[in-house]
Formats: structure tokens, sequence, C-alpha cells
């Protein structure tokens, strides 16, 4: 339900952006049709009040059909100007008169007098028949440049449009994607929960069985009492790593923890972090084989989070290992670097998913993973204090015949 009220929010909120666009591209173009109907407006009315002031001043028509000197193509130059001007009409022009004679016409620019070819482009005619006598003449205005003007015009609304628009379309797919985001968080976290339940009843559920033994069995029987202690130290091992996985995964996300580097011999490092295990495969029957044969085994890094890197990658093996684990710890240098690698003959892991296991929280959802419980923090873990140590974790891995993982860190010489 919660999964189909997500995707009906995402599609309502979908499709009421699209009507914003909609709405917004109908306005644009709503916007630009009332620019050219002002235009329209502005052209006819400084047609009309220059018409009027012809009309009344006889002497010009008289002039211009005597002679037709420029002195009167000036003077109607003139007073185009002076209604351009007042009506803030800032756009190149030129007019006509036609009268009986051939037609005489000049270009005048707004922001230049002289006269100039004609680029006959938008044109709004004027007749001038209130002068009965000269019922022929014919007034013309023309805007060679209407087009660019009008771009112009528009260029302000509609540039600010486009990034509103763009604005509103990045944030709602970054809404969408922390949606989804916090719905995975939130089901990552219900997993987790579950998971953590179990990881840590069953430990503490087998120190209690193991100490009740003890306290029932006779003192002379020593190896019993041995087998015992055992189980507690390895369940004891085991929620400790559990503990540290879940405080210090967090933490180092947070940048809490600073890493106390000291030089840290590797080898004496795996010895000691696989004393403890080794109880856990010996219960399952298994073996840890160990080929140390790095020369150069000391780095420079936190001895506790590389020892709990070396826990995680074991304990991985053992609980993924559907038999007796089978389990080979390598060491080896490869120029600068020191190389650990930790391989199994378990259940492996498909290439679909081999990416994704070193995310925090992913677990693998297909086989016999399912049977292992674990919190899905472990490799993540791993991974997080290689790349603080300025190294790197690499996987090969091949379904149903194990999984190895090396790690890659700079060595320190001497």
């Amino acid at each position: 339900m919660k999964l189909n009220r997500n995707y009906l929010f995402i599609a309502i909120s979908s499709l009421a952006l699209v009507c914003v666009l909609i709405i917004q591209v109908k306005w644009i173009l709503q916007t630009a049709r009332n620019k050219e109907d002002l235009f329209d407006e502005k052209a006819g009315i400084v047609l009309a009040r220059a018409t009027e002031e012809l009309v009344a001043d006889s002497i010009v028509f008289r002039n211009l059909e005597a002679s037709g000197t420029q002195n009167e193509f000036h003077k109607i130059d003139s007073i185009l100007r002076k209604y351009m001007n007042y009506y803030n009409f800032h756009v190149a022009y030129s007019f006509e008169i036609n009268r009986p004679l051939p037609t005489i016409a000049y270009q005048m620019k707004a922001d230049s007098p002289d006269p100039a070819d004609t680029v006959p482009m938008a044109c709004y005619a004027q007749s001038l028949d209130e002068i009965k006598s000269k019922n022929d003449w014919e007034l013309k205005l023309n805007f060679p440049n209407r087009d660019q003007y009008m771009r112009s015009e528009m260029k302000a609304p509609f540039i600010t449009s486009v990034v509103l628009i763009l604005i509103v379309l990045v944030l709602f797919w970054r809404t969408t994607l922390s949606l989804m985001a916090e719905k995975r968080i939130a089901e990552h976290t219900t997993d987790f929960l579950n998971n953590m339940t179990h990881e840590f009843k069953t430990p503490l559920t087998n120190i209690s069985l193991a100490g009740n033994r003890m306290m029932k069995e006779p003192s002379q029987q020593a190896d019993k009492i041995k087998h015992y202690s055992g189980i507690i130290l390895g369940e004891n091992e085991k929620l400790r790593m559990q503990v540290e996985q879940v405080l210090g995964m967090t933490a180092l996300e947070r940048g809490e923890i600073p890493l106390l580097k000291a030089e840290v011999d590797m080898h004496e490092l795996i010895l000691d972090a696989l004393k403890y295990i080794g109880i856990q495969v010996e219960n399952r029957e298994g073996f840890v084989k160990m080929e140390l044969n790095a020369e150069h085994h000391r780095v420079l890094g936190d001895r506790t989070h590389l020892a709990n890197v070396i826990s995680n990658l074991v304990d991985n093996a053992i609980k993924y290992s559907s038999e007796a684990p089978e389990i080979l710890v390598q060491t080896s240098n490869s120029g600068g670097s020191l190389l650990i690698s930790v391989a199994d003959h378990g259940i492996g892991i498909d290439k679909e998913y081999q990416k994704k296991v070193f995310d925090t929280f992913f677990r693998v959802p297909t086989g016999n993973v399912h049977d292992v419980k674990g919190f899905g923090i472990g490799l993540a873990y791993v991974k997080k204090i290689a790349e603080l140590h300025g190294g790197t974790i690499a996987l090969e891995s091949e379904k149903g015949s194990g999984s190895s993982f090396t790690i890659l860190l700079p060595y320190v010489e001497g």
C-alpha cells in the first residue's frame, strides 16, 4: 500500500507539473500576442496622430505637390519622430507619401534623421482624405525590423520562463529521487533492525547456555570446561564485532572517529584477528589456511579498524560457506602495495550484485543468502576503512564456486 501511495504521489505530481508547463507555454504565447497587439496599437496611434497634424498643415502638401523637396519629408519625419518618442516607441521605421505622382519613399530610423532606402516589411497606412481635394494621398508607416524588435521584447520573459521551468524540473526530479531514496532507507532500516535482533540474540543465547553447562559440569572435566569456554569466547568475539560494525560504520560516515594511525605489522595482526574466529571454523569442521608471503607487510594504519576488516572478511567467508568452510588468507606485494586476499569456496555472488555488495545495508536477495543473518554493513565498513587508509578493495566471485576479496594497502618500507 505504501508503495502504491508513493507511485500515486509521483503520478499526481507529474501530472500537475505537466499542467503547469502547459500553462507556462500558453502564457508565453499569449504574452507574445499581447506584445504584437501593443505594437500594432502604438503604430496605429502614432500614424493617426501624425496624420491629424499633417492634415492641419496644408502648406506641406502644396510644397510636396509643387516640388517634393526633402524639407517637407524631413518635416513629416520630425512629426513621426515626435510621436514615436512620446509613446516610447523606439524602433526603426520608414514612411511613404502616395500621391498621383510616382511614390517617393524614405526610411527614417528612430535614432538617425538621415534618409535611406526603404525595406518594405510591416506596413501601416493612413488615408489623408480629410483634405477633400487630396483624397488620393496616403501616409504609410513601415517597420523593417518589426520581428527583431518583437524578439527583443520577448527575450526577457522567455528566458525567465525557461529558467523557471528548468528549476522546477530539476527540483521535481531531485524531490522524486529523494522520496525513493528515503523509501529504500526505510525498508533497509526495518530489515536492519530485524537482522540486528537475531544477530544479537544468537550469541547471547549461546553464551548463556555455555555458562549454565559450565556451572553444572564437575570441575574435573577440564575438556568440557575448555570447550564451553571456547564457545563463550567465540560468541563474545562475534558479539563484539557486531557492535563494532554498527557503531563504527555510523561514526565513520559522520566523520566522528579519527583514525589512530601507527605502523602495524599486518602478519601479526592477521594472526591475532584469526585467533578467536578460528573457533567458529573448528565448530563447523573447517579450516583456515594462511600463506603470508609478503616481504613488506607493515602499513601505516589504525590497528583496531584493520583487525575488524580482516575479521569481517573471514566471518563472511564462514557464514557464506554452505559446507565446512575452507578459507585461504594470503599476502603478497605488488609495486608499493601490500595485497591481502581472503578467499573461500562458498556459495559465491552473482555478477549483477557484485558492485552492490559494498553498499550500506545491501544484502544479496537470492539463493541461500537469506538463510544467513547479517546487517548488510560489513563490506561497506571494510571498503570505507580501506579507502581511509589510501587503499582499495576488489571482489572476484563466481556463483557456486566461492569468492575472493583482495585489499590493497600502501606498505611502509623498513
